[in-house]
């Protein structure tokens, strides 16, 4: 029963490329779109939060 012998180094230098190929992928899907695709994207959103405002109910204090 032999145990997998793991070089560290190669071991680190993997998980770097794959947080790099990460980053990357989300920059992709963060910078990479068209104006109108951002404006559509921003659009939702404010609509989004508006609609959860509208929904919050306010507290009110009361003095006694």
């Amino acid at each position: 029963m032999a145990a997998e012998i793991v070089n560290l180094r190669l071991a680190r230098k993997a998980k770097a490329r794959s947080e790099k190929e990460r980053v990357a992928e989300q920059n992709r899907i963060s910078f990479g779109r068209s104006k109108p695709e951002k404006a559509l994207t921003r659009a939702l959103n404010e609509k989004a939060a508006k609609a959860l405002d509208q929904g919050r109910l306010d507290k009110t204090t009361e003095d006694d």
